[in-house]
């Protein structure tokens, strides 16, 4: 097996990176790729490279930032992606069923079930989790990760009253190329999996398996507002909330009045004032428990 590791050098989990080059030796693996990169963004060209040198397992070390930027260089390529959660989220590898443990992440990339999942796509840069607009991308660049491995959910929460202000923009979104939505909000997601931050529920019914992304618009402004929103999301179904409009879709188009901050699997990006999403069925092969 070519086996090759891309790892975000500044991500800890157990004994650290020595203890997952003595794990994979012990499980076999003779020789293998070493990459250490010190930000998620330096990591594509070095998964890139490990495809072309016919790596059969690239390990990605780093939380869903790292996961995201190496399945956007992998997909579409039958290398198995095998995820060891070291960083601070690592929504993508729970909803995965794989452990914060070394050994037992390295099992599972060597020997576990090797399956195809669904990814989303923005402009051409694809996503594991979930890709937003607006408040939900104004949180996530605002967030104490320090507050968040603390508290989880009530951290989200916490950091999130401090957006519950922003100003609603006029929105308006075509899914499957027909108008869906147009009017003022405040939060445009768009998910193949369903749990954001916090482990609160956005999308009660995404699937990485059905070709689509869950398309969710919240026009909740103001402490109030907001809160019965999170609080649904939290406590109950999330499409319950008279402040959010879901839907699903293959293909979303969106204009903004004003640029927004966009964000794919917790990592900031640019203002836009457009945006173009797609389903990606099948993209991407990951390494998963056997039950």
């Amino acid at each position: 097996m070519n086996v090759t590791v891309v790892a975000h050098r500044k991500k800890t989990l157990g004994g650290g990176l020595a203890e997952l080059r003595r794990e994979l030796q012990r499980a076999g693996v003779g020789e293998f790729g070493w990459h250490e990169v010190p930000k998620s963004k330096k990591a594509p060209k070095h998964a890139r490279k490990a495809a072309e040198s016919g790596a059969d397992v690239v390990f990605v070390w780093g939380g869903d930032g790292m996961v995201q930027r190496c399945v956007d260089a992998l997909a579409g390529t039958d290398v198995t992606v095998a995820i060891v959660p070291a960083g601070t989220a690592n929504l993508f590898a729970a909803s995965l069923g794989i452990p914060r443990d070394i050994r037992a992440a390295v099992r599972i990339g060597l020997t576990g079930r090797r399956r195809r999942y669904d990814l989303g796509s923005i402009e051409g840069e694809h996503f594991a989790v979930m890709a937003g607009a607006g408040f939900d991308a104004a949180l996530i660049e605002d967030a104490d990760r320090r507050l968040k491995r603390r508290a989880g959910r009530f951290a989200y929460v916490r950091t999130a009253l401090r957006h519950v202000r922003d100003a609603p923009v006029h929105t308006i979104v075509h899914v499957d190329d027909q108008p869906w939505f147009e009017g003022p909000s405040t939060c445009l997601l768009l998910g193949n999996i369903g749990t954001i931050a916090g482990g609160i529920k956005a999308f009660d019914d995404a699937s990485p398996f059905d070709g689509r992304l869950e398309v969710g618009v919240a026009t909740a402004h103001g402490v109030l507002q907001w809160a019965r929103t999170i609080g649904r999301m939290a406590t109950g179904r999330t499409d319950k909330s008279p402040f959010v409009r879901i839907a699903s879709a293959r293909k979303v188009y969106a204009e903004f009045a004003e640029p927004v901050l966009l964000e794919l699997d917790g990592g900031a990006r640019k203002r836009v004032k457009r945006l173009e999403a797609e389903a990606v069925p099948a993209a991407i092969t990951l390494a998963v428990p056997d039950s």
